[in-house]
């Protein structure tokens, strides 16, 4: 083994060393005699590092450190008794170093390592002994506490201060620390003061315990709710306050832990492939939550702790800059991603081919941009770099499009701010920015007149007059006078700052913007002048009001709860409203960030400590002041009892006329306020219950005057009993009969009111007001021609139905009781004496309302006429001509129209007649002589086409046949005469058809189709009529001189279909090949053939028929018998394939489970086939095929 510089195993141990170190180790070192000795004995454990100065010193034992406690410790040991050789170096050796502490690289390397390795992996955790693993967790637990307690320092008893925070690392670091200390504090003061911080940190603890597991909204929800905690925890004024030094390491891991969470969430996003819309809403969010905590920081330690008088913030304004730094990447991705997206939406389609996303983001592939140090800065900014090198060409053209979408908006301000708004990261680009050089100057004109003429006037001609008034600021709602004003000038500070904020973001470097920023902040010096000037003066007001009593602001604890004045009998409370006004200031004021003096946030807190007792108070003395007037008078005896008792509860107190409770007895002044709202209570639910039941009374009541007495009877006795059912129960609850008589008598009055003015009413249109009576108007016995109109029900029923009802309701009053008792006077029998006078109108109305209900029946009388007559009779009796059959139809319609205005119904007063009945039949005779007329018109027109249409089609018939003989000539002659003698007859009986289908068209909306084919039918007969003659002659000789020439032309067709037909029919090598479909072709082609020849042979006999005529030499057509001789024989063959086929396939389609239980069927086909083709007279390919079929299934 080489020993020296090229001895591998202190190559190996001093290399190490000299990369942790930073240093070159020293060749010197290689002979070291501690290295020697930790190489080279094998009971030499520990061979340990330290660095003085450059130099690196050797021991073979870990010294605990005298001087810097921050000294670095890189330590080399043996897994077991050994001498380190080159083989087993890297199996025997192990490299730790210490940092710190040796109890705090114990912590973590148990905490990060060892802990999750041994405890959460399911491999190493089944082997491990649960006793172990949980003295492990304990070892974690208590190194935990110890480096939260003593940070690095050797000693976690002695000299321990709470600033020594570099052993907290995460917030929850920081919880345990003040859990740890509320247990092991030795006075008891710091024990409960850590208990209160310990609790307040409680309500966030358990979610920074389990960050990874929040959604993004819920980590935003719990910034701000960590905002409060830590608000509240350095607000406390009970205990020492909370250490400055120590809330900025908070402030910091709890940064640390949001960009952690933040950085894991964006990690599986790829920011620069995923769609926009999604990456953008994640990078916002995750920048919301760092942005969100970064101003939390600043503003509790820029602004609310630094006026916070008990507990001041020393020190400058706090930002966590990591925080700070990774939200303004994640907002330059977000930027960058923005620019290419606005860009491919302003670019042309052909040009969007230059910035596809992965040509425009190459720069940043192997980026993690969420990886924010100081390492990656250098790298990101040049990606970016690369990134507008790209997009730079494209720039110049977007800049061009936005120049026009400018243009279109500059005349008005509020749309030129948005453009600009929605385009700002394009027109930050340097190349943008310089090409909308003009544009930009006129937004920052715009904007300056909006902050002077409009911020600047506004401010000015609102700020001297009072919220509300037309020279005074705007009004909020639930706003005091002072928080008004703040609130109104805070609104317009933040118009002034967002026009400085996007005057500065895109605006900067114009000539103008440096004047616009001047007269920006002189602006907002004025408005936060006129700020800090109302505070002062509310201020004054409120220190001023305090040390004058008279003006009700200074509570006192040793003043008197209240008082009653005899004179008037009213219970005063001694709790102005100006001190709940004021309390209100003081909670908005400090909202506002206001620091309030201690002279008013004591009053406040006074105020505030009896503003319970007060507010409960003021409803008792209200409720007292005013419960005469919450009574009802004719309810006051029913509340007689209650209300004598709570005023004995207000008296019980009473000395002289003082009331003895004091703000400054609390327990007192509880059990006298229990007692208060107890009795108060009783006596205003009492009240309430039975202004209730009163209310609905009066609903009721008010309902029954609404609802007809005639009409709805039974509503009225329903509404009766609901009030006798309501005095029942009040009587069941405790409430005599004595009590409750002069309420009982107010609404018996009321009833009586409510019944007198329905029975007027109903006296004064009796005949309208009874209820309503149905009577159908019919017209009857339609049949049999003897119909007329009548109502249904008789007229004598409905008459004698009528006085029956106006009988019944003269007589209500006599049996109408109220809600009287037994035994109490009726008020409601002289309702009738008091309205007799009327009694005679009502029956003079009744006579007239029969009058008219008869005449009624007038207006459809005449309507009628058509159901007593025979319609169909009447049509055919009176229609012959089209004009016959034109005026009915228009004398039809017109009735028609007439009969729609005729009414469905018919009010006589209280009588309604249903006029539906007679109205349908009406309608119902219209539409029966309206098809009669349809009927007939049709009929007219198909006897008129029938006789054109039998005539033309005989002569057609006779003339259309061509002669094929001397006789056919002769007869042809004949018929031809016979024709031209008819037509003078039947042509005017086209006139009438087509007048009359010409009406039908318009009547029914279509006609008979039938004529215009007849009309061309007629026509033709004509042409065929003129040329008959020639056709006779010419026919004779054509038919003499073609059949020659006939013949030859049919030897010619013969002779090619011959040869097509020995072309293709079937040879006897398509039989080996076995292709099914390749034989059925051939099958068809044979039937093909075979059609095609027996056109051919009807050609040939016609052929020897006009030679027989024309006394001709037969022909000799012994090629077309050869042929049909073939083409028998193989068609004959070829047909016995196709039932074998046939056969076979029906057997084959059959499932297997049907047909493996009929096996014989397929064997009785196999054995019939046989013997058919054993009795072929001669065998023939074909035969000889299906034969082999045949014994291939047998066997």
């Amino acid at each position: 083994m080489p020993h020296g510089p090229e001895d591998p195993r202190k190559k190996f141990v001093l290399t190490t060393a000299g990369n942790f170190y930073g240093v070159k180790p020293s060749s010197s070192l290689v002979d070291n005699q501690e290295l020697n000795n930790f190489l080279d004995d094998g009971n030499e454990f520990i061979l340990s590092f330290t660095r003085n100065n450059n130099e690196l010193h050797l021991s073979n034992k870990i010294e605990a450190s005298e001087g810097n406690s921050k000294e670095k410790v890189l330590v080399f040991f043996k897994l077991h008794p050994t001498v380190i050789t080159e083989d087993n170096l890297h199996r025997s050796l192990l490299v730790s170093s210490m940092l710190e502490s040796p109890i705090t690289t114990l912590y973590q390397a148990v905490k990060q390592v060892f802990a999750p390795v041994l405890l959460q992996d399911e491999r190493w955790r089944s082997a491990f002994d649960p006793k172990l693993a949980s003295l492990l967790n304990e070892l974690e637990a208590g190194l935990g506490s110890v480096v939260r307690q003593s940070g690095d320092k050797p000693s976690a008893t002695k000299g321990r201060t709470e600033d020594d925070v570099l052993g907290i690392l995460t917030p929850n670091d920081e919880f345990q620390f003040w859990a740890n200390l509320s247990e092991s504090a030795e006075k008891n003061s710091l024990r409960e003061r850590a208990s209160y911080f310990t609790q307040q940190f409680k309500s966030i603890q358990k979610e920074y315990v389990g960050l990874d597991s929040l959604s993004m909204s819920d980590v935003g929800d719990l910034v701000e709710q960590s905002k409060d905690t830590l608000d509240d925890v350095w607000r406390q004024t009970d205990f020492q306050p909370y250490p400055e030094l120590r809330m900025i390491r908070l402030m910091d891991i709890i940064g640390g832990a949001l960009g952690r969470y933040v950085q894991k969430k964006l990690s599986g996003l790829k920011l620069f492939e995923e769609p926009f819309l999604l990456v953008r809403e994640n990078l916002r969010t995750g920048v919301s939550i760092c942005e969100q905590w970064v101003v939390a920081c600043e503003h509790l330690t820029g602004q609310v702790w630094k006026r916070h008088a008990p507990h001041p913030w020393k020190g400058n304004k706090h930002c966590p800059q990591t925080l700070h730094c990774l939200a303004k990447r994640l907002n330059e991705v977000v930027t960058v991603r923005m620019v290419h997206e606005k860009l491919l939406c302003l670019l042309p389609g052909g040009k969007q081919q230059a910035l596809s996303a992965d040509r425009v983001f190459e720069p940043f592939s192997g980026l993690n941009p969420v990886h924010y140090n100081p390492y990656t800065e250098p790298l990101w900014r040049a990606a970016v770099v690369q990134f507008e090198r790209v997009i730079a060409p494209s720039e110049q053209e977007v800049a061009c499009r936005l120049k026009s979408h400018i243009a279109d908006v500059q005349d008005n301000p509020q749309q030129l701010l948005q453009v600009f708004q929605k385009h700002k990261e394009l027109i930050r680009r340097p190349t943008i920015s310089k090409e909308l050089q003009s544009e930009r100057e006129k937004l920052l004109a715009k904007l300056l007149d909006y902050n002077k003429e409009g911020l600047k006037n506004d401010f000015e001609s609102r700020c001297h007059g009072g919220p509300g008034d037309k020279t005074g600021p705007l009004v909020g709602r639930n706003l005091p006078e002072v928080v008004n004003k703040i609130v109104w000038v805070r609104h317009l500070l933040h118009k002034v700052e967002d026009s400085v904020r996007i005057s500065a973001a895109l605006l900067s470097d114009l000539s103008g913007f440096k004047s616009f920023m001047r007269f920006c902040d002189d602006l907002l010096e004025v408005l936060r002048a006129y700020e800090q000037e109302q505070f002062e003066d509310w201020s004054r007001e409120i220190l001023f009001g305090l040390a004058d009593p008279k003006l009700g602001i200074s509570l006192q604890a040793s003043n008197r709860v209240m008082e009653l004045d005899h004179v008037d009998g009213r219970l005063k409370i001694q709790y102005s409203d100006r001190l709940v006004s004021l309390l209100k200031e003081v909670r908005q004021l400090s909202a506002l960030g206001f620091p309030i003096p201690a002279k008013i946030q004591q009053a406040a807190n006074t105020a505030d400590k009896f503003y319970r007792q007060a507010i409960v108070l003021k409803q008792v003395a209200h409720f007292y002041n005013t419960i005469d007037q919450q009574m009802i008078p004719c309810q006051k005896p029913m509340m007689l009892g209650l209300a004598l008792g709570f005023e004995q509860v207000i008296k019980s107190k009473e000395s002289g006329s003082k009331l003895q409770i004091t703000w400054d007895n609390p327990k007192e002044l509880e059990v006298y306020i229990s007692n208060l709202q107890s009795a108060a209570e009783k006596l205003s639910t009492e009240n309430r219950k039975l202004r209730k039941w009163h209310t609905d009374f009066i609903d009721k009541v008010v309902m029954l005057m609404n609802v007809d007495l005639l009409k709805h009877q039974q509503r009225w006795k329903d509404g009766l009993q609901e009030l006798r059912t309501g005095f029942a129960t009040l009587e069941a609850l405790g409430f005599s009969w004595d009590d409750m008589q002069a309420w009982r008598q107010h609404w018996n009055y009321q009833l009586y009111k409510a019944l007198e003015h329905q029975y007027q009413t109903g006296l004064e249109a009796l005949n309208k007001n009874l209820p309503d009576i149905h009577v159908d108007l019919i017209f009857n016995d339609l049949l049999n021609r003897q119909g007329r109109l009548q109502f249904r029900p008789p007229f004598e029923e409905v008459r004698a139905r009528y006085f029956r009802e106006m009988k019944r309701f003269i007589s209500i009053p006599n049996q109408f009781k109220g809600v009287s008792i037994q035994g109490e006077e009726l008020i409601f029998n002289i309702m009738i004496d008091r309205n007799a006078s009327g009694f005679l109108t009502i029956f003079s109305k009744a006579e007239d309302l029969f009058s008219r209900l008869q005449a009624t029946q007038d207006k459809f009388k005449e309507w009628v006429v058509l159901g007593q007559v025979d319609l169909e009779k009447l049509v055919e009796t009176h229609l012959t001509s089209v004009q016959d059959w034109e005026r009915n139809f228009k004398a039809l319609k017109a009735r028609g129209k007439e009969s729609e205005c005729l009414p469905s119904q018919e009010k006589v007063d209280c009588i309604t007649v249903n006029c539906d009945p007679v109205k349908a039949t009406i309608d119902d005779l219209i539409q029966r002589l309206f098809d009669l007329l349809l009927l007939s018109l049709k009929k007219s027109i198909q006897g008129h086409s029938q006789a054109i249409e039998s005539f033309v089609s005989e002569s057609m018939e006779a003339l259309v046949t061509r002669p094929e003989s001397m006789e056919e000539i002769g007869a042809a002659s004949g018929k031809y005469n016979q024709i031209v003698a008819r037509k003078p007859e039947i042509f005017p009986q086209f006139q009438f058809a087509e007048e009359k289908n010409c009406l039908l068209r318009a009547v029914a909306g279509a006609g008979l189709d039938s004529l215009s084919s007849l009309r061309a039918k007629w026509d033709k007969l004509e042409l065929v009529m003129e040329s008959h003659q020639l056709m006779i002659k010419d026919q004779v000789e054509v038919m003499r001189n073609h059949a020659a020439g006939r013949i030859s032309a049919y030897r010619a067709d013969l002779e090619r279909f011959k040869a097509r037909w020995d072309q293709l029919k079937p040879k006897d090598e398509m039989l080996e090949t076995g292709d099914h479909a390749a034989l059925l072709a051939c099958l068809q082609t044979i039937r093909d053939k075979q059609q095609e020849f027996q056109d051919m042979e009807v050609v040939r006999n016609k052929l020897l028929e006009d030679c027989t005529y024309f006394n001709l030499e037969p022909p000799d057509f012994s090629l077309a018998e050869d042929t049909k001789r073939d083409m028998d024989e193989h068609s004959q063959m070829w047909s016995l394939y196709e039932e074998w086929q046939q056969g076979f396939t029906e057997k084959a389609q059959e499932d297997w489970i049907t047909f493996r239980s009929k096996t014989y069927v397929f064997e009785e086909f196999l054995f019939t086939w046989q013997d058919r083709l054993r009795k072929l007279e001669k065998p023939t390919a074909m035969s000889v095929k299906l034969q082999g079929e045949v014994d291939k299934y047998k066997v």
